[in-house]
């Protein structure tokens, strides 16, 4: 065994040949009583963080009682490892806090986040919030006993004394982790042919199991629905049944049995939030005659190649990224527009296109184009691409649609009137929902941007919330209404056509120059707002619709534009010049917005340097407003007063009184 530098050991504390405890950068190193540190573990800290210890002390890194450290694990201080944890094969925990009778089993990943006491950290797990870290699954009996078994194991090799355990306990082991460690363990009858039968009847592809793990970790719900051949045509799915277990292994049992009952059906993964009782998330997991494992040529859920007809290759991304992405494509499409067919097909939406010269275009003329009746990418792609070759010098917009309640989904602007053939440009979505981008040839939106007062982002907001069924209004304030926060509404928008409402707004832009005016997005069934975006101010100063710029993104749940906020975060808008940018980033404006749009409140806390090492915040302030300028302003405020100390921001569920984000704004 390696062991450098200022360690205390415990009594009966077992450390294995060839673990490494180092405590030669960062120290002192605290290991517990009756601990045991399996060989390929190593122990390491970082020379200027520090945890707390049980004693009140400072520690580098402290491991409590009677806590597991399994082979190749990597703990790395600062860290806290409470008593009676169990830590699994080359799982890593860096900058972290766990609490007691934790169990983290194999591959995973815990990082600036505090466990609770007595949680389960699945395999392969990445745990890097603290969201993350509070949805996740108290430890079961079953886990213990798998737990107890293999310390069992390991105590009895120690008592032989050669190194040689039995091979019954040998053999065991093996069938739990061939079962991708069930819930239950395995009968003492069961045969090794039907461990590895079970194991070779696995049809889920390893994104869709990566996209099953997130879901679960973020404290949703797993169901399935499925449909034959020609009720997928009409999108008449039919329900799966719910899948009531939140553990992974579970629910990919449950998915596996799924797949072997509809093996010639359509089959397609939901992820559902109990709380709001909405969906989250829809992928297609298996179509008829798919192989295991998920590749099917062309037709996967998850790959797809370039066909004879079109010259492109892309591919879903892994869902850890929580986006979908595509490598660079190489035909007339774009490459978000490609994005936005897989995205689309997977949901089981078809694709449909439109087109308009230039005087049709502007009285909002559309006419429709031959309909497209394949679901796979490769020949919707091939369509679109023909579609635009037989219109040049038109404008060409893409649409998804819903047949099953007959309506529109989203609405993406492919080709304009004066566009020049060029490769697309290459580029990926940000996380949770497709964004529309450009270039200096092509403009993308939900929506055709006018060359008027409205920027590029407000029309792509006004796509996005139009197709998620919220409706659109207006308001608007001068100067000294806007400074104590005295709104007045304009007149209501009722139609639901990005054109329409694109309109109103110009109109209403027109009618209210030199003051402010601010669009809002409302959902009217719950009669309330879901987002805010400024689109005016006194002062502004237009700018060449044409000019080439690289356009800003917005949508709901996801965007790097600010509502509520100045227009656009310090960044160059597509239409507006702000005068002035925030000292907030932007992805932390971002998290801002969200947090209030999910309802949530927002607090900030301070720490100097040397409370920040023991973890010893202190809060500001309370900031009791809900709209996002003024919680902007408050967070820029409280990071001006406590210039050279850490400060985070921090998302409150005030109904279950608990903490649902962390995230640091500023550091000294």
């Amino acid at each position: 065994s390696n062991i450098v530098g200022e360690v205390c050991v415990g009594a009966n504390v077992t450390i294995a040949p060839g673990a490494a405890i180092r405590a030669d950068a960062g120290s002192p190193f605290r290991i517990g009583e009756g601990s045991r540190i399996q060989d390929g573990a190593v122990v390491h800290g970082l020379e200027e963080g520090r945890v707390l210890g049980d004693d009140q002390q400072e520690y580098s890194v402290w491991v409590g009682e009677n806590v597991t450290l399994t082979h190749l694990v990597l703990i790395h201080g600062p860290a806290y490892i409470g008593n009676n944890c169990f830590i699994g094969f080359r799982s890593t925990i860096f900058n972290a806090r766990l609490g007691d009778n934790c169990v983290v089993l194999m591959h995973a990943l815990i990082q600036d986040v505090e466990i609770p006491p007595g949680k389960l950290v699945p395999s392969g797990a990445v745990i890097t919030s603290q969201q993350q870290a509070e949805a996740l699954p108290d430890v079961q009996a079953q886990d213990r006993n798998f737990v107890h078994h293999l310390s069992g194991i390991k105590e009895a090799v120690q008592s032989r004394g050669d190194g040689a355990a039995p091979i019954s306990q040998v053999t065991a082991v093996r069938h739990q982790l061939e079962q991708i460690y069930q819930a239950d363990t395995p009968e003492t009858g069961q045969s090794s042919e039907e461990s590895s039968r079970q194991v070779g009847s696995m049809k889920l592809h390893p994104e869709v199991a990566e996209q099953v793990q997130q879901l679960l970790s973020q404290g949703y719900r797993i169901t399935t629905e499925y449909a034959d051949k020609r009720r997928f045509q009409t999108s008449s799915w039919q329900t799966g049944g719910a899948i009531m277990s939140s553990r992974t292994s579970d629910v990919l049992a449950a998915l596996e049995e799924q797949l072997a009952s509809h093996d010639r059906d359509y089959v397609r993964l939901i992820g559902v939030d109990p709380q709001s009782k909405r969906r989250v998330a829809e992928v297609l997991i298996h179509r008829p005659g798919q192989q295991n494992g998920g590749s099917n040529g062309g037709g996967s859920s998850y790959r797809h190649s370039s066909s004879a007809n079109a010259a492109n290759s892309y591919s879903y991304s892994s869902p850890a990224s929580s986006g979908y992405g595509a490598s660079s494509a190489r035909g007339s499409l774009s490459q978000e527009a490609i994005d936005l067919v897989n995205q689309l097909l997977s949901q089981g939406y078809r694709i449909g296109t439109e087109h308009a010269d230039k005087r049709h275009f502007r009285a909002s003329s559309w006419t429709s184009c031959s309909p497209i009746a394949s679901t796979r990418p490769a020949d919707v792609i091939a369509d679109l691409e023909a579609c635009l070759a037989e219109h040049s010098g038109e404008y060409v917009r893409m649409i998804g649609i819903d047949t099953q309640s007959k309506r529109r989904v989203a609405e993406l602007m492919i080709q304009r009137a004066d566009d020049k053939p060029s490769a697309a440009p290459s580029g990926r979505p940000a996380a949770g929902s497709y964004q529309g981008g450009s270039s200096s040839h092509t403009s993308a939106s939900y929506a055709p941007s006018r060359a008027s007062g409205l920027s590029t982002e407000a029309a792509d907001l006004v796509g996005q919330l139009l197709s998620q069924g919220y409706r659109i209004g207006i308001e608007h304030a001068d100067k000294r209404r806007f400074r104590i926060g005295s709104w007045t509404s304009c007149a209501t928008v009722q139609s639901s056509r990005p054109a329409d409402v694109i309109a109103a707004l110009e109109a209403c832009i027109a009618e209210h120059s030199g003051e402010y005016v601010r669009m809002i997005g409302i959902d009217t069934q719950s009669k309330r707002r879901v987002a805010e975006l400024m689109i005016q101010r006194p002062g502004d100063v237009p700018v060449s619709a044409s000019a080439s710029h690289a356009a800003s993104t917005a949508s709901y749940g996801s965007s790097s534009s600010t509502y509520g906020t100045s227009n656009g975060n310090g960044r160059s808008s597509d239409y507006f010049v702000p005068k002035t940018s925030s000292r907030l980033s932007a992805d932390a404006v971002d998290q801002v917005r969200q947090l209030l749009s999910q309802g949530y409140r927002i607090g900030t806390e301070h720490a100097d340097k040397r409370r920040f090492r023991i973890g010893s915040w202190t809060s500001c302030a309370p900031i009791s407003s809900t709209r996002p300028a003024e919680v902007v302003a408050a967070l820029e405020a409280c990071m001006a007063e406590h210039r050279g100390e850490y400060v985070r921001v921090i998302g409150i569920d005030v109904q279950s009184k608990r903490r649902v984000g962390e995230l640091m704004i500023q550091r000294p």
